[in-house]
């Protein structure tokens, strides 16, 4: 009976092992090499998290659009940087080492890109930025490019609308001192401002606050005693809006402009009727059908989103997610010199927000919209052109 036992259970143990090998064979590991990989990293949370939100909902809608390059699926790997420019740093270096990434979208958020940027040039990973306008975010690194116009042309664009529209002589700046794109974009207006006027003095003060703060009354107290004619105001658009928001309570009526980061929901929602007015430079407005690819865009985010309205971040997500399978595309590989290259080498691709060529430096030379808040609305003004 023992012996009968024993090979009773020896017979179960051989048909164990057999099911296993059999189910192994059965069920391989999936192959990373049938999937190519893009990384993003976006703030999802903090501070900047509704600009980072609105750059997704663009490189996703790209992506359910085109889902595959050189016959493989694209997955998309969306991290979190959290609005800090240590976690920034570390998304990236998360995308690189771990996910094995072949290119990269992001950041929302000057400074959140700058962060990042060694990590990208070192491991030689390009990467597209949506909307990061200070210049210091392509600026040396080979690996960076970007699909949105840089601060040295916005703050021209606004200098010459205070002059030229509304007649400033004078102006003063309230910017976000802790935010690289805030005092970047404050530097070029005052530049061109001074320079339109002749008069070093024209900016007659500039005030500084830092990110998350809330009470604007001293600076502001401040701009009005010196009067100016116009005030301009880089920066994050929920203290950009509370900032305005502020200055009426205080009895101040001078005219307030900023630069692109104000087209967000948030900023209308929280600035209600105070905002009213404010003019700002801005990337992309639906009313422009500037490609064939545009029409696409706007009738997937009118599926998608029904009854709201594109941002112009958003425009430019989709875009950056374009140009990178343009790229691979056209390198015929996933290799990262050959698509840097390839990126590099991008003449009138015909994105959402327009078309895209870029310059030596990695820079899109892209026309600006200006906009203002009517009826709780942001609405077109104008377009000036980038020559």
């Amino acid at each position: 009976m023992k012996r009968v036992f024993t090979i009773v259970l020896c017979i179960l143990l051989a048909m164990t092992m057999a099911a296993g090998c059999s189910s192994q064979a059965a069920a391989p590991a999936a192959n990373d090499q049938d999937v190519i990989k893009i990384g993003v990293f976006e703030p999802l949370t903090g501070a900047n998290a509704a600009g980072g939100e609105l750059e997704v909902e663009g490189i996703k809608l790209a992506n359910e659009l085109y889902p595959e390059v050189l016959g493989k699926k694209v997955e998309l790997v969306i991290v979190d940087n959290k609005s800090d420019k240590a976690e920034a740093a570390n998304a990236a270096i998360r995308l690189i080492e771990k996910e094995k990434v072949t290119a990269i979208i992001g950041s929302w958020g000057s400074s959140l890109s700058m962060a990042a940027g060694a990590p990208i040039e070192e491991n030689k990973v390009p990467t597209v930025g949506a909307s990061c306008t200070n210049p210091l975010v392509t600026k040396d690194n080979d690996y960076y490019f970007r699909v949105c116009f840089i601060d040295p042309f916005q703050g021209t664009v606004m200098a010459r609308y205070a002059y030229n529209n509304l007649g400033a002589k004078k102006a003063a700046i309230i910017q976000e001192l802790s935010n690289d794109y805030a005092v970047g974009l404050a530097n070029f207006f005052k530049e061109e401002f001074v320079k339109l006027t002749g008069d070093p003095n024209a900016v007659v003060e500039i005030a500084n606050y830092q990110t998350n703060d809330t009470d604007f009354t001293a600076q502001l107290t401040n701009i009005k005693g010196k009067n100016p004619d116009v005030i301009f105001a880089p920066g994050n658009f929920t203290e950009s809006a509370m900032i305005v928001k502020q200055a009426r309570t205080l009895g101040i009526e001078t005219p307030f402009i900023g630069g692109d980061t104000w087209e967000t929901d948030e900023f209308i929602q929280v600035g209600g009727d105070a905002v009213e007015g404010v003019v700002f430079s801005t990337f992309f407005d639906p009313s422009a059908a500037l490609t064939p690819e545009t029409k696409v865009f706007l009738d997937a985010y009118a599926k998608a989103y029904p009854n709201r309205q594109p941002a112009a971040v958003t425009a430019l997500g989709y875009d950056a997610y374009l140009l990178i399978l343009d790229a691979i595309e056209r390198s015929g590989t996933t290799d990262s010199v050959a698509v840097r290259d390839a990126i590099a080498a991008t003449k009138d691709f015909p994105g959402a927000a327009g078309p895209i060529t870029l310059d030596e430096n990695g820079d899109a030379i892209k026309d600006a919209v200006i906009k203002t808040v009517k009826d709780g609305k942001f609405t077109y003004m104008d377009t000036v052109k980038a020559n």
